[in-house]
């Protein structure tokens, strides 16, 4: 089992190494069929690769191309079984917390939680890689308040590392009546302002959390983008007028992410290599946007 992990793992390193590689040759043939159809002259860049290049264009289908991305692989059997999740903790946690995962198991369809007791993150990985887990989070806290959140996709990465701000559970609204009932149908998904490549890897790494819902489903999940902090909301909706009189209410729970870190790896690979890293403290941080404009 190990050797056979640490062999597709090294499968899937060189299949990133080549990611690079594939994308400058794809621009290059991008170039020469773009000449081609403008009826223009072949770039002097490329006219001593023309040949070779022109020839790949001729033996390319429509599928090839387009350069396939090392998400192609890490998502490869997204379109035929749905997500299987395990959620846990950090060790020894607080009842706000032990009540967050709770709501959390409801919002993540197909999601089980354990405790964590006295496992080590290896041993928790394993145990989800022989159980076909897809998916593995753990959320932590500081002082009663979680305020971490990993995405560890399985059985080769990537892996996300989210900051949890403003944490507002269904058992600290008072006003229970206006809320919503908590329905366990499979959501709708809304995604805005994930525009950048990096935004679109995140946006990607966060909607294989869901299966796919029916048309019929009453259920919203949104993940919208503002200035790089990730407001999650969750609604439920009636049509008690007719389709054009629409009730929305909120049935929590209501947070914040703030993207930090990517790694090409699972969680418990310490060198794994990192693919995106948050660095607030450089000159022109607070004039770029990470994740959209």
């Amino acid at each position: 089992m190990i050797r056979r992990t640490q062999r597709t793992r090294q499968e899937y390193l060189y299949t990133k190494s080549l990611e690079g590689a594939e994308r400058v040759q794809y621009e290059k043939k991008r170039r020469i069929r773009q000449a081609l159809e403008e009826g223009k002259s072949i770039p002097t860049e490329l006219r001593n690769e023309e040949h070779e290049l022109r020839r790949q264009i001729d033996l390319e289908d429509q599928e090839r191309q387009v350069p396939k991305s090392i998400v192609d692989n890490e998502y490869a059997t997204a379109n035929i079984r749905e997500p299987k999740i395990m959620l846990t903790t950090s060790r020894n946690p607080s009842s706000p917390l032990i009540q967050f995962v709770k709501e959390l198991k409801v919002v993540f369809p197909n999601s089980q939680r354990i405790n964590r007791g006295g496992q080590v993150i290896s041993e928790i990985v394993e145990s989800c890689r022989s159980h076909d887990i897809t998916d593995l989070i753990l959320v932590h806290e500081h002082r009663g308040q979680p305020d971490g959140l990993i995405v560890s996709h399985l059985p080769h990465g990537p892996t996300a590392y989210f900051g949890l701000l403003n944490v507002v559970t269904r058992h600290d609204i008072k006003d229970r009546k206006a809320m919503g009932k908590m329905s366990e149908a499979y959501p709708h998904l809304v995604l805005d302002n994930f525009s950048t490549k990096i935004g679109e890897r995140t946006a990607t790494i966060l909607k294989h959390l869901f299966p796919v819902p029916k048309p019929d489903s009453k259920r919203i999940i949104t993940f919208a983008n503002r200035d790089d902090y990730i407001s999650f909301r969750h609604h439920v909706y009636e049509k008690p007028g007719g389709p054009k009189s629409i009730d929305l209410k909120e049935v929590g729970p209501r947070f914040e992410l703030r993207l930090y870190q990517i790694k090409l790896g699972t969680v418990e690979q310490n060198e794994a290599q990192s693919e995106f890293v948050l660095r607030p403290y450089i000159n022109t941080a607070k004039k770029q946007k990470t994740l959209g404009s």
